[in-house]
């Protein structure tokens, strides 16, 4: 079964949300949604840019994976998310062709969205995030 992505959102790694949120909004974004997600050990804000949103990332915890990335890489692109319509499905699909996964069965997301994430050795170590919304937009 061939599901349609969308670009959903693209994960930027930051080390402090709030300085990075006032650089966006004085490019001339607005920024409609903060939170928190404790599973993830990270704080976000979710900015709006044309038909897709930047998702800024603050580890709350060194050891977690945003704040391992920062001290391995430094701040920046973290991940592409993909919107799908059936996560189920498309981690069915890529686990039978092949693709290593991080999260065999989805997680809860930002916003309440189901979220699971592909290895980045299978993606040219890009790390790519599934993500199934509430209500497709």
């Amino acid at each position: 079964m061939d599901l349609q992505l969308k670009l959903d959102h693209l994960g930027i790694a930051v080390k402090n949300l709030d300085e990075a949120i006032s650089v966006y909004l004085g490019l001339g974004l607005s920024c409609s949604q903060l939170e928190t997600i404790p599973e993830q050990k990270v704080r976000t804000a979710t900015l709006r840019i044309g038909d897709t949103n930047l998702e800024l990332l603050e580890p709350m915890e060194a050891n977690s994976p945003v704040g391992k990335f920062l001290a391995a890489r430094g701040g920046g692109i973290h991940h592409l998310a993909f919107q799908v319509e059936s996560i189920e499905e498309k981690l069915f699909e890529l686990k039978n062709s092949g693709i290593r996964l991080i999260d065999k069965t989805p997680r809860i997301g930002l916003g309440g969205s189901k979220v699971a994430f592909i290895h980045p050795q299978s993606t040219f170590n890009t790390l790519i995030e599934l993500v199934e919304r509430c209500s497709q937009v």
